[in-house]
């Protein structure tokens, strides 16, 4: 089964050589994706708009993928800072209201200091 790796265009995949997104087979493992536009290249303010841009790059990365937003099995968020968690947790849980993968939430300090969310997922679109 040949492996499929796929790129979002960022500057940080080919600084750091890694892919968007790896396809194995019915898996698809996601590298972080912060709030970027990267068709803008623009991060917003804000945490809210930055998990919601997140996951709308997640769907777009799936969907390239030919896995849906319902595949994804494993989340691990990464927040910059414990006071931006109750403001994160709307979008959060509207962008998987209805999936409700496992999931893991770590502080973290990221890369650049607009960052103030990350999150990786895991999908599986197997029987």
């Amino acid at each position: 089964m040949a492996r499929k790796h796929l790129s979002t265009g960022s500057p940080f995949e080919e600084a750091l050589s890694y892919s968007r997104a790896v396809v194995q087979g019915d898996w698809c493992f996601m590298a972080g994706v912060t709030g970027y536009d990267y068709d803008r290249m623009v991060m917003p303010e804000d945490i809210a708009a930055q998990v919601t841009q997140s996951f709308e790059t997640i769907t777009k990365v799936l969907g390239e993928a030919g896995f849906k937003p319902q595949d994804i099995v494993r989340v691990t968020h990464y927040i910059a800072d414990r006071s931006l968690v109750d403001a994160a947790s709307p979008a959060i849980g509207n962008a998987l209201k209805d999936i409700r993968p496992a999931a893991t939430m770590v502080l973290a300090e990221l890369m650049e200091p607009n960052m103030l969310y990350e999150v990786e997922v895991t999908a599986y679109k197997g029987g």
